[in-house]
C-alpha cells in the first residue's frame, strides 16, 4: 500500500472516478494518505463527490507519472473520527484552508477490498491488493 501512496505523491493529480446514477463521472483529486495501516482519501461532504460514494461506495481512482500509470478499484468507507481528519490534514495542510478535523464537511474515506494495478508500457503489470 505505501508503493500506491508514494505513486500517488508523484502524480500529483490522480483521477477519482464514481457513478451518478447511469452517468460514470470523474474528477481529479489529489489527497492520499496512509492512517491505521489504511489508504485514505479526502474531500468534502457537500460535495456532489461525496453524495455518489454514500449511494454507491465502489470507486476507481487512475493516476500516471512517467510512463506509468495506477488503477485503484475498491469502496470507500466514511471515517467520521477526527484522528483520522487531523491526519490527512496534517499530511496536507494546505487543506486546513478549506477544511477543519472538527466541522461537519469534512470527509476523509478510506480503501476497503482495494485492489492496484501498476501498469506500464514496456513491462508486466504488478497488483498490491489492500
Amino acid at each position: 500500500m505505501e508503493e500506491v501512496l508514494q505513486f500517488l505523491k508523484k502524480c500529483g493529480t490522480y483521477y477519482l472516478a464514481t457513478v451518478d446514477g447511469d452517468q460514470p463521472r470523474v474528477r481529479p483529486f489529489g489527497t492520499a494518505n496512509i492512517f491505521e495501516d489504511k489508504l485514505y482519501i479526502q474531500t468534502g461532504k457537500s460535495k456532489d463527490v461525496s453524495k455518489q460514494i454514500q449511494k454507491n461506495p465502489k470507486v476507481e481512482i487512475c493516476g500516471f507519472a512517467e510512463g506509468t500509470w495506477v488503477r485503484v478499484a475498491g469502496e470507500l468507507v466514511r471515517d467520521d473520527r477526527i484522528e483520522a481528519k487531523t491526519s490527512m490534514l496534517d499530511a496536507h495542510p494546505d487543506l486546513k484552508a478549506m477544511y477543519s478535523a472538527e466541522d461537519d464537511n469534512t470527509e476523509v474515506l478510506y480503501f476497503k477490498n482495494a485492489t492496484a494495478t501498476f501498469y506500464s508500457f514496456t513491462g508486466a503489470p504488478m497488483t498490491v491488493q489492500f
